[in-house]
């Protein structure tokens, strides 16, 4: 039964320690929200087809996906973005 509890342990401690490097990459660099002038980062965020990203891929939090959904739309509406990929037909 000992045994047990230890090994909960040092997975509870594996899983934290992993946990601290997979965070959002807007919250360690605290980051408010996503800048849409910023296309170098929008870039990192959109797919070659154009499309963003899901939460699970790209490792955001919720509140900077939703902050960076709204960045990705006002940059296209600006032309900084194109809507649709760059890719060869």
């Amino acid at each position: 039964m000992e045994r047990l509890q230890r090994s909960d342990d040092e997975k509870r401690k594996k899983y934290t320690k992993f946990r601290k490097d997979n965070r959002c990459r807007f919250c360690r660099d605290k980051v408010a929200d996503v800048d849409y002038k910023d296309v170098l980062t929008i870039f990192k965020l959109c797919t070659g087809q154009g499309k963003l990203y899901s939460r699970k891929r790209s490792g955001n939090c919720a509140y900077h996906q939703r902050s960076a959904k709204t960045a990705v739309r006002r940059a296209r509406f600006m032309a900084l973005v194109p809507y649709v990929g760059t890719g060869s037909l």
